[in-house]
């Protein structure tokens, strides 16, 4: 039977850390004399006293954290963390309704992007430092979450990385707890960097804050309602391409790296081909716009770089209007969606070494096509592939289609035209942010859609953020049986 003690004893820890990080914006609030402060207080207070509550009721039974109880803690952990994240949005100057509240919260924990507040430029400083706020948590528990959970839930391929994390003669750092330590010197680190150069490039400081949260959490929200473009700065996108790209890859390789195999990131196979991928997409990109536009070739260049960088990355700035590119660029941009970056980093999307196992499995049916009776190995950084990987991956490359179709169809049935129905979905269940189309493309937002669309993108943001399985599972009658 499942064991909820312990589900509990987890979330009731992390809401009273999230509680106690909503007193950070109510700081900002009162160096900048804006009232929200009390709002954030308030938020707190509730969410610290319920997190506690749910400690103390729990922390003295005899439980263990089995597989199943951690499918249910995985997700229940982000919807829980959403909803009380939600509060401050609600009660603040804003004044959202608890829908578009849990749809900012939810965008803002599986560092999406999507917004529904109109008005950012002048939005209360609290605020805008919770959503950046938010978004470095959640990118900080996503690379937790992929390092030390994904591979024990064995989800769509996972089960690749734990044997390089933990059961290997070479592991990197001897305790799960060591290594997510190390994550997050390396993420705060990321974190402090990315502030500085934006803040040489001629960001203020308040501003060069909250974009080093979100970029290197690869979440894309902005202080600005135009975004990276408000700037209209090179220097300031150059920086911001290079920690985007920072933040899309493995964090583990950054621990070897500072262990003394610094080759590690070039040698990496998963690394080498998002690369290669970002380069044919941004050429793509680079085409398309040269047929649609008459700026300079350095300008159209930095453009499809920026731009193309932030949507397969998934952190969704925008510096222009993409949409005025052409339907090409749109088709590059859709699928550059869908890719996404590494596995183990704060990126979204299907992961690029399933993009490589992918590759590896048709290149050895074709040979086996053409030479029937030859032996030919699936590798992957050298190492021979298992057909229990190849399943999984397939298994969820399946399932991840197959739940962008039926949520794009949802969202037509509840009234979205197509473009704005296909693209939201592609972009809520891939942890992107923006979409295509004039209501929630790089230029609009998703206040406009009806309530029922947000709650839909929504679970679709968790499920993407998930990786599928975490989240379709509990949908099983016999998990819940067992």
């Amino acid at each position: 039977m499942l064991d909820f003690r312990p589900i509990f004893l987890v979330i009731g820890v992390l809401l009273a850390t999230l509680g106690c990080g909503m007193l950070l914006p109510a700081i900002v609030d009162v160096a900048f004399a804006n009232d929200d402060w009390i709002v954030f207080l308030a938020s707190s207070v509730i969410t610290v006293f319920i997190g506690v509550a749910m400690w103390v009721t729990c922390r003295g039974a005899q439980a263990r954290l089995g597989l199943r109880e951690a499918f249910v803690l995985t997700a229940s952990v982000w919807v829980v963390a959403a909803a009380f994240a939600a509060l401050p949005f609600c009660w603040s100057q804003l004044d959202l309704s608890y829908t578009d509240a849990f749809f900012e919260a939810m965008s803002g924990l599986t560092t999406t992007g999507s917004t529904v507040i109109v008005g950012l430029d002048n939005a209360p400083p609290g605020i805008l430092f919770w959503r950046s706020f938010l978004q470095w948590l959640g990118g900080l528990g996503i690379v937790v979450m992929a390092v030390a959970v994904l591979p024990m839930l064995q989800i769509g391929g996972m089960q690749l990385f734990k044997a390089e994390a933990f059961d290997t003669a070479d592991k990197i750092l001897p305790r799960a707890a060591q290594i997510s330590g190390s994550l997050t010197a390396v993420f705060v680190a990321l974190t402090g960097l990315c502030a500085a150069a934006y803040g040489i490039a001629g960001m203020q400081i308040s501003d060069a804050v909250m974009h080093a949260m979100t970029t290197v959490a690869t979440g894309g929200f902005s202080s600005r309602d135009a975004s990276i473009g408000a700037w209209g700065s090179p220097a300031i996108e150059w920086v911001s391409v290079v920690f985007m790209i920072s933040g899309s890859l493995p964090f583990l390789l950054y621990i070897r790296a500072i262990q003394g195999q610094p080759f590690g990131l070039i040698r990496d196979e998963q690394v080498r081909a998002f690369f290669m991928i970002l380069l044919m997409l941004t050429a793509l990109a680079w085409l398309s716009e040269d047929q649609e536009t008459v700026h300079a070739g350095a300008i159209r260049f930095r453009e499809a770089v920026f731009n193309m960088t932030s949507i397969m990355t998934g952190t969704g700035f925008a510096s222009v209007d993409y949409n005025t590119w052409g339907p090409l660029a749109s088709g590059v941009f859709l699928a550059a969606m869908f890719i996404g970056g590494c596995a183990g980093s704060t990126s979204c999307g299907m992961k690029v070494f399933r993009v490589v196992v992918l590759f590896e499995d048709v290149r050895q049916h074709a040979r086996r096509i053409v030479y029937p009776s030859g032996i030919f190995v699936k590798r992957y950084n050298g190492r021979p592939l298992s057909d229990n990987v190849s399943a999984a991956v397939l298994s969820f490359v399946f399932l991840f289609l197959a739940s962008f179709a039926v949520i794009s169809v949802a969202l037509s049935l509840i009234g979205l035209d197509t473009v704005t129905a296909i693209s939201g979905a592609a972009t809520a269940i891939s942890n992107v942010g923006p979409g295509l189309g004039p209501i929630i493309g790089p230029a609009g937002n998703f206040q406009p859609l009806p309530d029922a669309a947000k709650w839909l993108l929504a679970l679709a943001m968790l499920i993407g953020r998930l990786e599928v399985f975490t989240v379709l599972v509990l949908f099983i009658p016999t998990f819940w049986r067992r």
